[in-house]
């Protein structure tokens, strides 16, 4: 469970950054810019996540 909770912190770590970026950086912020802004940098969270865990050799 431990475990689990760690990876939700460091997803949740890279998400909300890359999401503000998002936002910050569209003219509009409607519900549709926000749904696909959220979506991509989740999917980017999971890669940074990914690649670190390539690059520590764990």
């Amino acid at each position: 469970m431990v475990r689990v909770a760690a990876v939700s912190a460091e997803v949740l770590a890279w998400w909300l950054p890359l999401t503000g970026g998002w936002l910050v950086l569209i003219s509009t912020v409607d519900a549709l810019e926000w749904l696909v802004g959220a979506a991509a940098a989740l999917l980017a969270a999971v890669g940074a996540r990914a690649a670190r865990r390539a690059m520590s050799g764990r």
